[in-house]
């Protein structure tokens, strides 16, 4: 290998340790940070005299390490559906791209204290990380589902027009109440509410308006979708 690439490697190789360091240090990984800035400074100590000669497979390695811990970076660790970080990210991008109209539909768990009162904080988890799969799937291309806190998940649905955007949160609605749940737990029943806000986008109002509108659905009994027409809230509480 020539000596300039052996070099421009060496480089690559010191970056992408420090880079790794800095991303588990922000994951908590202390450890696994550490041990990333120890083997950088041992390569900036060396100088490129010292690199081995699998240097290259060793930055092909490291870097798919890094693409892997950036991805687990912005997954909730429980649910394994996008966490707020990752949320947050792409609503400001969306939000400052007029250009491209969203619906957010904000699903909360119903009475999902009662869930974890009656049947432990373990069945607890394992009905959100259920409820996660169920939200998610059969989603349209470019969207994405995210845990927004607690019981809380939120369906972001770049450029889908407004009367495809409430099938996807009907559907998604009507998966979780028909769910087996007592396969689970003998007993155990569990149903969403959700709130929709349709585009064109509003800004941080139309999260604000998917908020409001997941209370009327919660207000109006449960296991409903609520979302804005032009007589005011409507609800869909048994089919679209």
């Amino acid at each position: 290998m020539p000596p300039e690439q052996v070099r421009r490697d060496a480089a690559d190789l010191l970056r992408l340790h420090e880079s790794t360091a800095e991303m588990l240090a922000s994951q908590g990984d202390w450890r696994g940070a550490y041990e990333h800035l120890r083997t950088a400074f041992d390569l900036a100590c060396a100088g490129s005299a010292a690199i081995p000669e699998q240097l290259r497979r060793e930055v092909d390695q490291l870097r798919r390490e890094r693409a892997q811990a950036r991805e687990e970076s912005l997954r909730d660790a429980l649910t394994t559906v996008y966490n707020r970080r990752y949320l947050d990210r792409r609503l400001d991008d969306l939000l400052s791209d007029a250009r491209t109209p969203f619906a957010v539909a904000l699903a909360d768990i119903d009475l999902f204290k009662n869930v974890n009162d009656t049947f432990g904080h373990l069945v607890g988890d394992q009905v959100l990380r259920r409820v996660a799969l169920l939200l998610r799937e059969g989603l349209p291309a470019g969207a994405f589902c995210a845990r927004y806190g607690g019981e809380e998940f939120m369906l972001v649905l770049p450029g889908v027009p407004g009367g495809a955007a409430l099938g996807v949160a009907e559907r998604a609605r009507t998966r979780v109440a028909e769910h087996p749940w007592s396969g689970l737990s003998p007993g155990l029943s569990v149903t969403v509410s959700v709130g929709i806000a349709l585009g064109p986008g509003g800004g941080r109002r139309q999260l604000s308006e998917a908020d409001r509108l997941l209370y009327a659905a919660k207000r109006a009994g449960r296991n409903r979708v609520a979302y804005r027409g032009r007589e005011g809230t409507r609800l869909i509480e048994y089919g679209l």
